[in-house]
């Protein structure tokens, strides 16, 4: 074996447990490719892969229950915080919310293999107030299979991942360096997106106070709640008045019916009202001129102190 491979083999369950836990944490250091090496390397007699396969078990099941925890002691206000941080904004919560709503808890065992929603649905889980024995197994048997999948590719294709272990040992420093300017270079390439994103959403934000002014003075603003059924299942909350429309299923068909003399003010409980920015955009699209994302959305509204609507499940004015 090359001296990069022993190397990975003096360290490798080290760096296995390290690997998988930051991108469980949220940090884009994708974990698939070191347990495929690992798996190799545990072929070839280097690791044990019954001890690879532990560690990634282990790091997983702390990531993801740190995350849990916190959804279940501070609900979608740890979700806003992985969406602030995370390099996909637009696929966030939004997702996660999608595929409980299709899958119900079986979407915790999905997660694991769609990026980008696997440390996002362990927090959505706790807000949901999922118990923990249900969130152990479910999670688990996702974790487990996760796990399992790239370490016995490793093994079964062993040789030919030695030898492109090999051949990157013959390039020396050259091939970290390239390693590392991938790496960088899909970070930069993600957190692009991230700003082009956001410069797209940035359409003229109407403030609570503004909403609450135009509804005082009797302007009759249509008000339009698009967050998705899982979030309304959450927090039965609403403002006053405000129409449903699910931005995943129905909007295309709703959107036309809303009037254009009238403001239209589109809320969420996303990180910069992404979700409704996105509704907002489509309708101004369809030639509407008086639309507005809500600045701060429901969150907003409920910290001023506003009066609120509460809608027991699948009711409310449509």
């Amino acid at each position: 074996m090359p001296d990069l491979a022993q190397l990975i083999g003096q360290y490798g369950l080290a760096l296995v447990f390290l690997n998988v836990l930051v991108e469980q944490i949220g940090l884009p250091l994708p974990a698939v490719p070191t347990l495929v090496v690992a798996g190799a390397l545990a072929a070839a007699g280097e690791l044990s892969a019954a001890a690879v396969f532990g560690v990634a078990v282990l790091a997983c099941f702390i990531g993801d229950g740190l995350w849990f925890a916190g959804g279940r002691i501070y609900g979608r206000r740890v979700m806003s915080l992985l969406c602030r941080i995370s390099l996909s904004p637009d696929s966030c919560v939004r997702q996660s919310e999608y595929h409980f709503e299709r899958w119900g808890r079986a979407a915790l065992v999905v997660s694991k293999f769609i990026p980008g929603l696997s440390t996002v649905t362990p927090p959505l889980a706790g807000a949901m107030r999922m118990g923990w024995p249900s969130f152990v197994l479910l999670n688990g048997t996702g974790i487990v299979l996760w796990a399992a999948l790239p370490i016995a590719a490793g093994m079964l294709f062993h040789d030919e991942v030695e030898r492109l272990l090999a051949r990157l040992e013959g390039y020396g420093t050259l091939a970290l360096a390239l390693v590392g300017a991938l790496l960088a270079a899909y970070v930069a390439f993600k957190w692009w997106e991230r700003r082009r994103f956001y410069r797209a959403l940035r359409l003229a934000r109407i403030t609570v106070e503004e909403l609450r002014s135009l509804i005082e003075r009797g302007k009759q603003p249509v008000v339009v709640d698009v967050r998705s059924p899982v979030a309304r299942k959450a927090d039965a909350r609403f403002i006053p008045g405000a129409l449903t429309i699910d931005a995943a299923a129905d909007i295309d068909a709703r959107l036309r019916q809303l009037p254009k003399d009238r403001d239209i003010v589109f809320y969420c409980t996303c990180p910069n009202e992404a979700s409704a920015a996105q509704v907002a955009k489509k309708l101004i699209e369809l030639g509407y001129t008086r639309v507005h994302p809500l600045q701060g959305g429901l969150d907003a509204w409920l910290a001023a102190g506003h009066e609120v609507e509460l809608r027991p499940p699948h009711s409310g004015v449509t």
